[in-house]
Parts: C-alpha cells; sequence; structure tokens
C-alpha cells in the first residue's frame, strides 16, 4: 500500500473542550485533504464507543475517498462509522483478531517500539508498521523509550512494509527521519497546535519537505 508522507493523528484532547466539534472535525478533514494529505488517524483513549463512533462517522462524511480514516484500537467500529482500517498498538487487540474484524480489504496498521517487535509485525497481516517514539513526546503519557534515528534505520532494515516514524517529530526533523528510512511521518502536536484555518498550510509545509 501507498503511504501518504505525512500521516496525521488527530488525538481527542483537540477535541474534548470544543463547543464546535463535528464542525472542527469537518474542517480538519477538509484541510488535509486539500493540502493531499491521504492518511488520517483518530485517537480516542478517553471517551466511550457511542462518542468515538460519533466522531468517526462525522469524520468519514465530511472526508473526501482520497482522505483514509483510520481508528486507534477500536477495530469493532471500523465497519459501521465505514472508516478504512485500524491502527493498533502492542497491548491492543492482536493483529489477527482485528484483521478478523476489518476483512481483508481494510487497512490495518501496527505500532512496534523495537527490533523484535518489528521482526514480529513483519509476520503479520499489518499492512503497515510504525516505529517510535523516534523523539521524545509529550502526546502519549506512557510512551516507549526513544530509539532515535537509528531505530527508525534498523526498522527500516528489518521490514520491507511500508514503515511509519513517529514521536516528537516536527517540520525541523521530518527531513531527517525520512532519510533514515521512514516512508511516512505520523505528527500529533506539530500539526494540530494550530488553529483550523492554518492547517491545511502546514501539512502543505510538511508535504514540500519529501517532494
Amino acid at each position: 500500500m501507498l503511504l501518504s508522507p505525512l500521516y496525521p493523528i488527530l488525538d481527542a484532547s483537540y477535541l474534548n473542550s470544543r463547543d464546535d466539534r463535528r464542525a472542527y472535525l469537518r474542517d480538519v478533514a477538509e484541510a488535509l485533504a486539500e493540502a493531499g494529505v491521504t492518511m488520517l488517524q483518530y485517537r480516542n483513549k478517553l471517551d466511550d464507543d457511542t462518542q468515538v463512533l460519533r466522531d468517526a462517522t462525522w469524520l468519514r462524511e465530511a472526508a473526501p475517498a482520497s482522505l483514509r480514516i483510520l481508528l486507534n484500537d477500536r477495530a469493532h467500529l471500523v465497519r459501521e462509522s465505514d472508516c478504512d482500517g485500524v491502527h493498533i498498538g502492542q497491548t491492543d487487540l492482536s493483529p489477527d483478531a482485528a484483521r478478523a474484524l476489518l476483512g481483508p480489504d481494510r487497512i490495518l496498521g501496527l505500532s512496534t517500539h523495537d527490533a523484535g517487535q518489528v521482526r514480529a509485525g513483519d509476520l503479520t497481516s499489518a499492512d503497515y508498521l510504525a516505529i517510535g517514539p523516534v523523539y521524545a513526546t509529550g502526546s502519549k503519557a506512557d510512551a516507549e523509550a526513544v530509539v532515535g534515528l537509528e531505530g527508525v534505520r534498523q526498522a527500516r532494515s528489518l521490514t520491507a512494509r511500508p514503515l511509519v516514524a513517529i514521536g516528537g517529530i516536527t517540520l525541523a526533523r521530518a527531513a531527517e527521519v525520512r532519510a533514515a528510512g521512514a516512508d511516512s511521518v505520523a505528527v500529533i502536536s506539530a500539526l494540530f497546535n494550530v488553529p483550523s484555518p492554518l492547517l491545511a498550510k502546514l501539512a502543505g509545509d510538511f508535504l514540500e519537505v519529501f517532494r
């Protein structure tokens, strides 16, 4: 599968203080699609399935078909929300169980944090593997140990699958992460800390790094 060089992850922390939740989700989907982004992950560790399903449905309704929407962890909600896939971690549903829920055609991503997990992930039906955190990050309270650029290089040597690098990646760091072997960089705070009217330009700036 082909990955967008920029893989935004929208965390629910950017939504929970907003009165215009649905409008913000619409604006995010439209801005990212306008910039040329082709995949967005929605991560919500706080709310129940009802809220996550509502948010995912709003995102899918607002996004053009060119922008694939993945849920974090909630594989059982993918079909109902008509999303395009799921991203799971090492302590979530197993890749085999997630694939059984998704079927063969939807996207399955898997987080890895060391060489052993990359090797194991390469034997699953995951469509892409994520490696990280590359740098220290404040967007995840239970983040694993930093792997650095060398961790990205090592992961690249262990798998031919599309590789996403994640963790503390800024616009200034994106090029060196790609040069280390990542097909795509996942970005959270470096992208969503701006007002939504500026989102398309910032996403475009990230994509320009890779052209």
